[in-house]
């Protein structure tokens, strides 16, 4: 038997084969999970679907997390198709490409407000649809951030406000649904090549520098994230909430 075999997970993010979201995907799955899956427009169910059918996957829902409704509406059919679930992954970050160059003060308004809207609100939204169905069950919500949130990051600018706003979120979720037997974790993973990465502005040259200053002297894999991923969400971190755990080669703890 798999480590999670019997769990029902839904997985917000998936944008194709490279991304996080797909990754752990797979790994649930992998260990017995049965899945649902988000999309947030046609272009991106149009590679979606198949990745869906690929793991036999029947319900893949429209869901854009700037709307309530969406999301409300994911939830409703997850109540009514499984009646409980046990673990939520939020992979959903979004910032206008604009913003992601030159200087952080001169990030705009409306910029500054998609960009928290999209990465760190959404989890609280999410969460707050997801309680009453994870209480069930004592289930988990993991959600995905980065290095930016803490240091600078040439480049990333409102992203990492974004970033450090979303783990704060998770600090205060995790003291709000731990009475529930909710658990509230993060990963904050090292630069991969995802479909996101690409707004980023230099970011080969972060990859590069990444790999050369790590402990592990390499970047880190999506699959290594999925297995940190796997871990958070089982039984094996039953105790373990409000964390932001970093799969990163060991960057973060690097001073000079």
């Amino acid at each position: 038997m798999g480590l999670m075999q019997g769990k029902r997970a839904v997985v917000f993010g998936v944008a194709n084969d490279h991304s996080i979201a797909w990754a752990i995907a797979r790994v649930l799955r992998s260990e017995g999970a049965e899945l649902a899956l988000t999309y947030v427009n046609e272009a991106i169910e149009r590679r979606v679907r198949p990745l869906a059918g690929s793991l036999d996957v029947p319900l893949v829902l429209p869901c854009d997390v700037s709307r309530d409704q969406d999301i409300a509406g994911v939830f409703d059919v997850l109540r009514e198709q499984w009646g409980a679930l046990d673990i939520v992954i939020h992979s959903v970050a979004f910032a206008p490409r604009e913003e992601l160059s030159g200087r952080f003060v001169d990030t705009s308004r409306q910029g500054f407000q998609v960009a928290l809207e999209a990465s760190a609100y959404s989890l609280v939204a999410v969460a707050r649809e997801a309680e009453p169905l994870l209480a069930d069950r004592r289930g988990s919500l993991l959600t995905l951030t980065y290095f930016g949130a803490e240091k600078v990051v040439a480049g990333y600018n409102v992203m990492g406000v974004a970033k450090a706003a979303l783990e704060a979120c998770v600090r205060y979720l995790a003291w709000d649904l731990g009475p529930r037997g909710v658990r509230v974790n993060a990963i904050s993973a090292g630069p991969l090549r995802t479909l996101s990465a690409a707004g980023i502005r230099g970011f080969r040259d972060m990859m590069h520098h990444h790999a050369e200053r790590a402990p592990l002297r390499r970047n880190v894999t999506t699959d290594e994230v999925a297995a940190a991923a796997l871990y958070l969400c089982s039984d094996l971190a039953s105790g373990v909430t409000g964390e932001v755990l970093h799969v990163d080669a060991g960057y973060n703890v690097v001073g000079m």
